[in-house]
């Protein structure tokens, strides 16, 4: 997984998420940490564990989605690695640039499972593919209806919410082309490898070579397999759905865990399709500042300035940083369980 390598990000996503926290907090007019304490004792306790368990569900739903798509091609796993997997794209998403440790992480976790890599390639991008349609669906859904708030953002919001939906509207027609055109895709792996070997950072292409040849006839395999079971894959998009409206949520949760009302909440809902249309896409570890900043920006549309900065810092606290956490703390415990597996073999 390239240990020295994690660390470092790790750090440094760190670093930006204590200068963003700290930002944030300059900017609310000195909410102290003591005041953010006494805010999540006063609030409702049912509420906030129905916060907490929305941020759990985006690892979880990411992890059964993949399970369910697993299982259909003949790979069926435990519930356990399920939940690895999500945690280990919820965590390397959030502290490399534009999320791309996300989906190596999973395939590690994957092919140490004993799943072969063309399988684990095409299980990914597909669900790739449902996660990109789950966040479109919600955002059709509920924006439409409240048009009124993107044109009350910043021009900054504003243009950040366009570029993050036309990047994800590419991304959906890239991750499908790649679904659909193998040899497109192992073509420019081979090209790759052959430029590697002329430059000689590669001594024996013809192995890796001989190994993406493989990977490719499984990757065919499964797409084959995959085609035209509609069941399945309403499956794997309606739990990538839900793994979204679980992060939504949480805002949702922590808004009535204060005592708010009922009729705020299809805006608020709204207000995070723009948040996550915004940031998603940017290239920052874990979208932090950016997502911050529009969080900040919308809620200040609904509420007065310290409702809104309460609002963001609490929520943002159990969508982002406990859910990174969580897995964070998930990958650890399986990464040293596959350590401590691999020794009692030696």
């Amino acid at each position: 997984m390239g240990i020295k390598r994690n660390k470092l990000w790790t750090v440094l996503a760190m670093a930006l998420a204590v200068l963003t926290i700290a930002a944030v907090i300059s900017q609310s007019g000195g909410i102290s940490f003591e005041e953010l304490l006494t805010e999540v004792r006063n609030a409702s306790p049912f509420w906030m564990l129905m916060a907490l368990l929305c941020s759990v569900g985006y690892i979880f739903f990411e992890g059964q989605a993949l399970l369910v798509i697993l299982k259909h091609i003949g790979y069926p796993q435990k519930q356990t690695h399920g939940f690895v997997y999500g945690a280990a794209d919820v965590y390397f998403s959030a502290i490399t640039p534009s999320a791309s440790g996300g989906q190596p992480a999973s395939a590690y976790f994957m092919l140490r499972d004993g799943i072969p890599g063309g399988i684990v390639t095409a299980s990914l991008i597909l669900n790739l593919i449902m996660y990109t349609l789950g966040v479109l669906l919600i955002c059709v859904i509920a924006i439409p209806f409240h048009l009124e708030l993107y044109l009350q953002y910043t021009l900054l919001s504003r243009v950040l919410i366009v570029v993050g939906t036309l990047t994800l509207i590419a991304l959906a027609v890239l991750f499908y082309l790649l679904l659909k055109r193998q040899a497109f895709l192992f073509g420019i792996t081979a090209k790759v490898v052959g430029f590697l070997h002329r430059i000689r950072l590669m001594r024996h292409p013809e192995k890796t070579l001989k190994k993406l040849r493989k990977a490719e006839n499984e990757y065919a395999e499964c797409v084959k397999v995959m085609s035209g079971h509609t069941q399945m894959l309403l499956k794997a998009f309606f739990l990538n759905v839900a793994q979204r409206l679980s992060q939504f949520l949480v805002v949702v949760m922590v808004y009535l865990a204060r005592g708010g009302r009922a009729s705020v909440l299809p805006r608020l809902l709204a207000t995070q399709c723009f948040v996550t249309l915004g940031s998603n896409t940017v290239p920052i570890p874990g979208g932090m500042g950016v997502a911050d900043y529009l969080m900040l920006d919308g809620y200040q549309q609904l509420f007065g300035k310290d409702e809104a900065f309460l609002l963001e810092m609490l929520s943002r606290s159990l969508s982002f940083y406990i859910c990174v956490l969580t897995g964070a703390v998930t990958v650890l415990i399986a990464y040293l369980r596959l350590r401590r597996r691999r020794a009692g073999k030696n």
